[in-house]
This record gives C-alpha cells, sequence and structure tokens, in this order.
C-alpha cells in the first residue's frame, strides 16, 4: 500500500498539466473565466457547459495573478508509446489520465430565513447547513469516468413563511408550482450523485450519461434554462462541444459551433400535492454559434419542451417548436415549451463583456402581435479593472426581470415562465427552480466587485431580489385600480442583501473561504395592509483541499 501511494504523489509531482475541469460556480471556475476576460484563457463552450465540459487550458508562461496557487491540474498516467493512426483513433485521446477533485467542505448559517442559490442539493434554509463534496475522474481512450457526490446537511427551523395552497410547506400563491418554502419540520440529510457522469468522445462529438448539472446561456447567476441551483436530475444527452466550422478545400473558417441535446428526468418534492405524483421527461436542446468575422461574439438558442414521463414524449426531442392555434388546439396542449435567445460580445483588448438573454414561455399566435408576450430578460456586464501590479479588479452587474408581461391583463392569470397549468409542477427538481435562483418570478440586480490578488480574492456584494413579483400582478387581472390600491399596492416582498465575500490560499493547496451577508426583508402578509420589516444574517465558512 505503501509503495501505491508513494507511485501517486510521484506522478503527481512530475506528470501533470494545467488541464483543470472545474465545476460550475466554483472558486477555480470563476477565476479561469475572469482571465479569459484578458485574453488569458481560452472558454471550452460557448453557451452550455458542465464540468465534463469545463476544461480549461492555460498557457504555462502566461503571467497571471494566482500563478503560484495549486489550481486544479489532470495528472498524467501514461501515454501510448506509438499511438495507432486512423479516421477513428485520431479523434480520441490514446492516454490514461486521473483527476482527484480534492475535498471541499462548506458550511452556512442563516438565523431568521432561508438564503442562498446556486447550490446543488444542499438547501440552505433558516439555521445551519452543510455541504461536503469529493470526488475523481479518470480519463482514457475517448471514455470518461466521473464520480463526484455531494451529502448535505440542514438544520431547517422554522421561519415567517405564508402556508402553501396545497401542503403547508409548499408555495403559498393559487398557482400550483412546486417550489418548497420549507422542506418538513425536521432537520435532514440528503446524499445526490452530484456531477457524476459516464462520458464517450470522439472529436467533439460526444454522448454521455449522468447527473451533471448544466449551465446553459451567459448569465453570471441567473441564467433562465440551466443552472446548478437545485439538485441536479439524470440525463442523456449527445452532442458536439465547441467545433471549428472549416470549409473543406477552400480551407475558410466560419467560425464555431456547438450543439447539445438531452433527455432529462426531473422529480417533483413530497411538500407538492396539486397534481398526480408523476417524474417530468423534459427534452431540451441548445445551439450556441461564434462566427469568425466578429471577435468574441457568439449567439444562441435554448429550446425546452417539459412533458410528463411517457414514452409518447419521446417524440419532442426531434421538434425544434411547437407553435398553438389562437383558440388553443392543435397540438401543444399536453407539454409546456420554452426557449431562450442569448447573445455575448467579449472584447479582451478592453477587459470588457456585455450579454443579454431573452426568454419567451410557449409560442401561439399572440406572439405576432406581441412578440413580448409572457416574455422575460436578463443583461449583464463584467468589465476587467487593474488595480495595482499584481493585484486586479472585476465588477459584475446583472440585471434580470421575470416577472409577467402585462398583456395578461386582458387575458387570464398567470404564474411566469416557470410554470405551466398543465405540468403544474413547473420546471423545478424537488422542490427548487432548475433556472434562475433568485427573482423566478419577478426581478432581481445584482452587483459585484471582486478584487483578486496573489493569496486570494476579496468581493463586496449587494442585490435586490423581489421574487413573487406575478402574485401581486396576478392581483389586477379582471380587477380595477380602485380595487387593488388599499389592498395591494406596494406589496412586493423584496430583499435586500450586501456582503463580503474572502478567500484565502493558507498553502498553495489549501484554501479558506468565508462571508458575511445581512438581509434585509420587507415582508407583506398580502392580506390588507399587514406587512414587516426582518432582517437576517447569513454566516459561511468553507474549506478546499487541492491535489
Amino acid at each position: 500500500m505503501k509503495k501505491i501511494i508513494c507511485f501517486f504523489i510521484a506522478i503527481s509531482c512530475l506528470l501533470f498539466s494545467i488541464t483543470a475541469q472545474e465545476a460550475l460556480k466554483s472558486i477555480e471556475e470563476e477565476y479561469y473565466d475572469f482571465l479569459s476576460l484578458q485574453g488569458l484563457a481560452d472558454r471550452p463552450s460557448l453557451g452550455y457547459r458542465t464540468l465534463s465540459d469545463s476544461v480549461w487550458i492555460i498557457d504555462d508562461d502566461a503571467d497571471h495573478v494566482w500563478k503560484d496557487n495549486s489550481l486544479d491540474s489532470t495528472i498524467l498516467l501514461f501515454d501510448v508509446e506509438n499511438p495507432a493512426s486512423n479516421l477513428f483513433m485520431d479523434g480520441i485521446e490514446q492516454s490514461l489520465s486521473i483527476r482527484l477533485y480534492g475535498p471541499r467542505l462548506y458550511t452556512s448559517y442563516n438565523n431568521d430565513f432561508p438564503f442562498g442559490q446556486n447550490d446543488g442539493a444542499l438547501w440552505q434554509g433558516a439555521g445551519f447547513n452543510s455541504s461536503l463534496s469529493a470526488g475523481v475522474r479518470l480519463e482514457g481512450f475517448g471514455f470518461e469516468a466521473t464520480f463526484k457526490p455531494q451529502i448535505t446537511y440542514s438544520q431547517n427551523k422554522d421561519w415567517d413563511y405564508l402556508t402553501g395552497i396545497t401542503n403547508p410547506y409548499g408555495y403559498f400563491s393559487w398557482q400550483l408550482i412546486d417550489i418548497v418554502q420549507r422542506y418538513g419540520d425536521e432537520p435532514f440529510y440528503t446524499y445526490s450523485w452530484g456531477d457524476s457522469e459516464i462520458r464517450w468522445t470522439w472529436n467533439t462529438l460526444t454522448v454521455g450519461y449522468g447527473t451533471q448539472s448544466p449551465w446553459i446561456g451567459p448569465a453570471w447567476l441567473n441564467p433562465m434554462l440551466g443552472s446548478n441551483n437545485a439538485d441536479p436530475y439524470p440525463k442523456l444527452d449527445v452532442g458536439l462541444r465547441k467545433t471549428p466550422i472549416i470549409i473543406p478545400g477552400l480551407n475558410w473558417n466560419l467560425g464555431e459551433l456547438e450543439v447539445r441535446i438531452w433527455l432529462g428526468r426531473l422529480t417533483q418534492s413530497k411538500y407538492f400535492s396539486g397534481h398526480k405524483d408523476t417524474d417530468r421527461m423534459i427534452n431540451m436542446a441548445s445551439f450556441s454559434y461564434s462566427p469568425s468575422f466578429i471577435d468574441g461574439f457568439t449567439v444562441g438558442l435554448n429550446r425546452l419542451f417539459m412533458t410528463y414521463w411517457q414514452k409518447e414524449n419521446l417524440s419532442y426531442m426531434l421538434r425544434l417548436f411547437n407553435f398553438k392555434h389562437k383558440n388553443g388546439t392543435g397540438s401543444g396542449n399536453d407539454e409546456d415549451q420554452k426557449a431562450a435567445l442569448f447573445a455575448d460580445w467579449m472584447f479582451p483588448e478592453s477587459g470588457f463583456e456585455v450579454y443579454g438573454e431573452i426568454g419567451i414561455d410557449d409560442f401561439t399566435c399572440y406572439e405576432i402581435a406581441n412578440p413580448f408576450h409572457t416574455g422575460i430578460y436578463t443583461i449583464g456586464v463584467k468589465q476587467y479593472i487593474p488595480i495595482f501590479k499584481s493585484i486586479e479588479g472585476l465588477l459584475n452587474l446583472e440585471w434580470n426581470g421575470f416577472e409577467m408581461s402585462q398583456d395578461f391583463q386582458l387575458q387570464w392569470q398567470y404564474g411566469g415562465y416557470y410554470y405551466h397549468s398543465f405540468v403544474n409542477q413547473g420546471y423545478t427538481n424537488n422542490g427548487q427552480i432548475v433556472g434562475a435562483g433568485s427573482g423566478a418570478l419577478g426581478n432581481c440586480q445584482t452587483v459585484s466587485f471582486t478584487i483578486f490578488y496573489p493569496k486570494g480574492k476579496t468581493v463586496v456584494k449587494g442585490q435586490r431580489n423581489s421574487p413573487n413579483v406575478n402574485y401581486i400582478l396576478n392581483k389586477a387581472v379582471n380587477s380595477t385600480a380602485d380595487d387593488l390600491f388599499d389592498t395591494w399596492y406596494a406589496m412586493y416582498e423584496t430583499y435586500f442583501s450586501g456582503g463580503l465575500e474572502t478567500t484565502y490560499f493558507l498553502t498553495s493547496s489549501f484554501s479558506l473561504s468565508a462571508e458575511a451577508n445581512a438581509i434585509f426583508r420587507y415582508f407583506p402578509k398580502y392580506a390588507g395592509l399587514e406587512w414587516d420589516y426582518e432582517t437576517s444574517l447569513n454566516l459561511c465558512l468553507g474549506c478546499k483541499y487541492t491535489f
């Protein structure tokens, strides 16, 4: 055993490359994205990424702030000395490598109400919360096997929430969407497969099965159709990773293309009882293109069909859209469909990036007269700011507008982008939104400024989040302003938060992180003029070891 341990230590010291495969929203992935804004790293994907797709490569000679820290690396075990050369073998790596995902422990404490997002299976409710993840990945000859589970604990203390209409812990609105306000009345543990997956890749053609959450689109905090906000769901996917488009014979470079199609299975929580307990099938597709004639520009389209888990619904995988007639007849009444169009433009020479995303729910003839029917949007900017020698800054701004379009005042009540009357669990998995974690049925504005220095980073951030605007706007349907003014005016539940986050490398391989947020909550009771103010403190501690 000692010889085996010594062998792996020697391998890790002598045979490695700066090829990092990073978990979504991890410290390392956000740092590599910061480097891409300066032109020091090439983004591995255009509009779809999971842990397996997030493979970053940094030039050994690149001079960057964290160059002396041990960022996650792939360990090369062996190369084939005389690799075979033919059409098939030239498309795979004829080598064997291993990647150890060092243990990461994360803890948080919310003294009054839930706070936190983009945390996978972890429910950061009131009280103490904790998450532990670690793993290993073996890759060779086109095959990849990743095992990276997540174990969580939530104290799940009681807090001042409104009673759900179908279950006391479920969502309070008349709309039957599976958004859990509290997971029962007891502390609980969960085990999640996390970022585990098996995959096979030839050149850029790839197929895989597992539970890696896809981050879809350019949003920094609240992507519309895919994030790691909820417990990851099992999925089977096939597609092309970022692929150059070269015209044979002419050798014309038209840019880069990325395509991914996948089938996933969503599960409702046990705190939802508004419909039969049936798993949902999602058929999704993501298309992204970066033209060679516009440097740094990417455009993409993501679309979703959500139905119940029945074999006949596999046919939706082959459809791009499903249009409905004005009277609601025809195909489309037994599914929910959504789309999001995005554009991203990065200027490494100035360290600036701007992005935007617009989404639409279902597709009917109403969109011809009003293309903003059911429309939602996101806009964001990033700006690199050099400060002093090896101290550099990054400014992030993001604005998400997810509330219902006002033409519903001429129609009927509408839950929002993530809700649907037929598949009324909504676009959720185990009670949490699969897309935007904050402002999902309202709006959210976020600003942060990050300072990177050789031993870590410090982030100052602020946010305003009004998550349930649609609940109030629906009151205006079939009503007048005079009827509503005394009961619903200015009754939006709103959270204002501000905080400080720091990560520090005690050694090149071991880092500590700490975070503190103060949250001010305007909490209307949604009845008459009853409302109140509450404050809460969110404290987080974490540590991570990198092999």
